[in-house]
């Protein structure tokens, strides 16, 4: 029998709150962390909008020591540990003691690319002939499995520590690796998320391909919009979300406190066929995603009751919407609640899915269903599909049941959870 996997603990540093309390409140009151941006001006981007975690001196040396601030230059190194630290510190857990690694535990923990800044610093440094200078925290910073790394050497963590990288798909992606490895006893707990940088350096391509909102920079609140007959692209984000994830035999047994189950999920790819490309998920790739990630779960599409989607505000909006009612059968009144959480977070890429999965759990823990803000004039093909009422505009009192988290990326890859009251 494989063993049933829980949550215990979540951690997040988004745009709109780093920290639970503050992520939640503003969750709920639907808080924008969509902001003008300057630099995004001078360096020639048509959107002058973007959305990143603040993060003061003081949260920063809370979990850096003066030693590791020294040269530090990846803000999604940053955003990463922070998120990942205070999940561990949310179920309970301690770091392993000097001398032992904790043989039980391990990481998943994604990022699309990791300290481009930093990298940018070094380009500069071996131009000028001065290597020497780039010091020993370069490649610790610039290396994709520099999060996972250290992270893993701030928790002594000792099963697996790895780092996968599938564009926008990334976050959900490692939670479900991490549900893999822990169904199939190779782990009692896994630290799974992912992170990305910000700023004009990652952001830039996406100004180049012109799917990034060309909304006016004086309402940035009101630049993201899904679901949106008025959308006009997305708004570049960042941050990072983490969750800890446990066997319920190891959660009961230390009496830590439980989110939610991971019921099962998926993860695939299009194939990049049947209208699939590099920038593009193919609808037959999405629906057999979706339709795995229930089976993988065991449970009817009938007793999907909230869908948090990708839902970017762009073009593909009302395709994902089709792709939804293909693969749950069910349209109309008939069509569960669904939320899309870019509205204020921003398109965290590499970092969404898991600051998403953060949000959606904190739905069920707390009682609530999160409102799209932006979303008052539905696409027309939105309209003909589901009803308005399954696209709350505000947050509402909900006891959520079954809650399916999906996420699509550049390459036609695709990955969903399902996650349920336990």
């Amino acid at each position: 029998m494989k063993n049933r996997v829980v949550v215990t603990g979540l951690g997040i540093c988004a745009p709109n709150g780093v920290g639970l309390d503050d992520f939640s409140r503003a969750m709920r009151q639907g808080k924008s962390g969509i902001r003008h941006l300057p630099e995004l001006a001078q360096h020639g981007f048509s959107c002058q909008l973007g959305a990143l975690p603040e993060i003061p001196d003081t949260l920063l040396g809370a979990y850096f020591s003066p030693l590791e601030q020294r040269g530090l230059n990846a803000s999604g190194l940053v955003y990463g540990v922070i998120a990942g630290m205070q999940a561990w510190k949310d179920a309970g857990l301690t770091a392993a003691p000097e001398g032992k690694a904790d043989w039980d535990s391990g990481i998943w923990f994604g990022t699309g690319m990791l300290g481009v800044d930093k990298f940018r610093e070094a380009i500069a440094l071996v131009d000028q002939g001065n290597t020497r200078r780039l010091g020993s925290s370069t490649v610790p910073q610039t290396m994709a499995s520099g999060i996972s790394a250290w992270l893993a050497g701030k928790l002594g963590c000792g099963n697996q520590v790895s780092t996968n990288s599938s564009a926008c798909s990334t976050g959900t992606e490692a939670v479900y690796m991490a549900m893999e490895r822990i169904r199939n006893g190779k782990a009692k707990r896994m630290l799974a998320g992912s992170c990305s940088d910000s700023g004009p350096y990652i952001w830039g391509g996406f100004d180049a391909m012109r799917i990034l909102s060309s909304a006016s920079p004086e309402f940035p609140s009101e630049a993201c919009r899904p679901f949106s007959a008025s959308a006009t692209g997305f708004v570049p984000g960042s941050g990072a979300g983490a969750l800890v994830l446990e066997s319920l035999e190891s959660a009961r047994d230390r009496g830590a406190r439980i989110y939610a189950e991971v019921l099962g999920g998926a993860v695939n790819s299009g194939g990049q066929r049947s209208g699939g490309s590099m920038t593009a998920a193919s609808d037959l790739g999405i629906r057999h995603c979706i339709r795995g990630g229930l089976t993988d779960a065991g449970i009817p599409a009938s007793a999907v009751d909230v869908i948090n989607g990708h839902l970017t505000a762009t073009a593909r909006d009302p395709d994902e919407i089709r792709n939804w009612c293909e693969s749950l059968g069910r349209r109309g009144a008939d069509f569960p609640l669904i939320n899309s959480f870019k509205d204020v977070l921003g398109h965290g890429l590499a970092a969404s899915g898991s600051m998403e999965c953060v949000a959606a759990l904190l739905q069920i823990a707390e009682g609530w269903v999160y409102g799209n803000t932006n979303a008052a004039d539905l696409h027309p093909e939105i309209q003909r599909l589901v009803d308005a009422d399954c696209i709350p505009l505000k947050s509402k009192r909900h006891e959520p049941g079954i809650v399916v988290k999906a996420s699509f990326g550049f390459g036609d890859v695709n990955s969903c959870v399902i996650f349920s009251p336990i």
